[in-house]
């Protein structure tokens, strides 16, 4: 990796970890979601840095890919557990970070998910294979009676590239990829009282653009603006300000030119943590960008 390509995933590790911060420290009973969105993602903005993805604010058994709408009027209650998770880039060099916030009783659970993630990077080194980091996640868990979300997954990174190379488990797989100096990973448990599987819901509001399709309905070309500015990494539909937006995106869905990303819950009732930091392997170990 070359000097500058690492000063810059250091730069929005930094960035990342700060707004993830702030971010966590305005969810709170009776606080709106909406509001707290967009001022995390204005703080990315405002300091220099660009969204990776748009906020993910996830709720209760909900585990991923939640994020406000245009005119959200959800609030924190009492009882939540609400993961939020970041994304931020300099020059499409990414950083990728998550916690989990507890508004309720859920600090074992939410120290699951920390404990796997701290393991988890305790094992990475060169040569240390994606199913030795998902043993560790998953022996963390178990340890204090949760399940691991056995399909979701960490992910390497690359520039402007959420989800290059390896897959980082969250479970014990015999091999798997091996992890080499100069890589860049996402490790994300995520630990659940639930089935350990996540799901799709009917609704999404995080979409990215996968082909270069022409579009004829207007607030279809309008969407496609908003995807073109976004280099490949998602967008949020609350990022489109332009008429009939909903029928633009089902038409870009449609034709594949889109791909939408639904949000992902375990079973009704149950609750899901999640903690997230991207490091960097080195010769004998790995830096942590996001601490």
């Amino acid at each position: 990796m070359k000097n500058e390509e690492y000063d810059l995933y250091r730069e929005a590790g930094a960035l990342a970890a700060r707004a993830l911060r702030y971010g966590a420290e305005r969810v709170r009973e009776g606080a709106g979601l909406l509001e707290m969105v967009e001022r995390v993602e204005g703080m990315v903005i405002e300091e220099g840095g660009a969204l990776a993805f748009p906020l993910n604010v996830s709720f209760n058994e909900d585990a991923a890919h939640d994020t406000a709408a245009p005119g959200d009027e959800r609030v924190f209650a009492r009882g939540d557990l609400v993961k939020v998770d970041l994304g931020v880039h300099f020059d499409g060099y990414i950083a990728d970070t998550a916690m989990t916030v507890d508004l309720g009783d859920h600090a074992s659970l939410v120290a699951a998910s920390r404990n796997a993630l701290d393991a988890a990077i305790a094992t990475v080194r060169p040569g240390i294979t994606a199913g030795e980091i998902g043993a560790a996640i998953q022996r963390e868990i178990e340890a204090l009676g949760y399940k691991p979300v056995a399909n979701l997954t960490g992910h390497g990174l690359g520039r402007y590239d959420l989800h290059a190379g390896s897959n980082i488990p969250n479970i014990a797989t015999t091999g798997g990829p091996v992890l080499e100096e100069g890589m860049v990973v996402a490790i994300e448990p995520f630990a659940t009282t639930g089935s350990g599987r996540v799901t799709e819901r009917a609704r999404a509001e995080i979409f990215r653009q996968t082909s270069t399709k022409p579009a004829r309905l207007p607030s279809a070309k309008r969407i496609l603006e908003v995807a073109r500015s976004s280099r490949g990494l998602p967008f949020a539909r609350r990022w489109v300000h332009v008429d009939k937006v909903d029928i633009g995106l089902a038409s870009l869905v449609r034709s594949q030119t889109l791909q939408s990303y639904p949000v992902l819950h375990d079973v009704a009732g149950s609750f899901v943590s999640q903690a997230e930091h991207t490091l960097i392997v080195t010769e004998d170990g790995c830096t942590v960008t996001t601490r």
